[in-house]
C-alpha cells in the first residue's frame, strides 16, 4: 500500500483539497485500494476545525465530500507511518524537514514538483483564489498519481 500525507500550513485548505482530489483520481482509476492518503498541517492554528466553507464548496460542485475531516497536524512519528510527504509551498518543506530531521529516505517534495512546472501551490486563504488553487492541486495529483502507478 502506497500511504500518502498532503502538508500545508493549516489543512484547512490546500492539503485537504489535495487529499480528496486525490481520494478521488484513485477510486476513478480502480486503485483506491492500494493507497492510504491523509493530509496535515505544520501549524497548531487550526488543529480540529473542518476543512475551510469555500473548499467545501469547491470539492462538492465536483461531487467530492470532506464531511467529517478536521485539521491535524504533523507529528514527527508520521515519517515512518507514510510513504511520501507532498508539501503545497517551500515553507511547508521546510517545516516538514525541521520536524523530521532531515529527510534520510527522500520521502519530501512539493505537490508540483511532479509536473512540468514546479513550483509553489499559492495559499487561497491569502490569495482568496480558490479556483487557482484547485487547478494546480488537480494538476499535481494527476501528475503525482501518473507517477506512482
Amino acid at each position: 500500500m502506497i500511504k500518502l500525507l498532503f502538508v500545508c500550513h493549516g489543512n484547512i485548505c490546500r492539503s485537504p483539497m489535495a487529499e480528496f482530489v486525490m481520494k478521488d483520481l484513485v477510486e476513478k482509476r480502480g486503485v483506491a485500494e492500494r493507497f492510504l492518503i491523509a493530509s496535515a498541517a505544520t501549524s497548531d492554528e487550526e488543529i480540529g476545525n473542518p476543512v475551510y466553507p469555500p473548499v467545501r464548496e469547491l470539492l462538492s460542485k465536483r461531487g467530492i465530500s470532506c464531511k467529517g475531516k478536521t485539521a491535524r497536524q504533523l507529528r514527527r512519528s508520521d515519517y515512518e507511518e507514510y510513504d511520501y510527504f507532498i508539501g503545497m509551498d517551500s515553507a511547508n518543506r521546510r517545516n516538514m524537514l525541521r520536524l523530521f530531521g532531515n529527510d534520510p529516505k527522500g520521502k519530501v517534495s512539493l505537490l508540483l514538483d511532479h509536473t512540468g512546472h514546479p513550483r509553489d501551490v499559492a495559499d487561497p486563504w491569502y490569495t482568496r483564489d480558490f479556483r487557482a488553487t484547485e487547478e494546480d492541486v488537480q494538476k499535481g495529483c494527476e501528475a503525482l498519481l501518473n507517477k506512482l502507478i
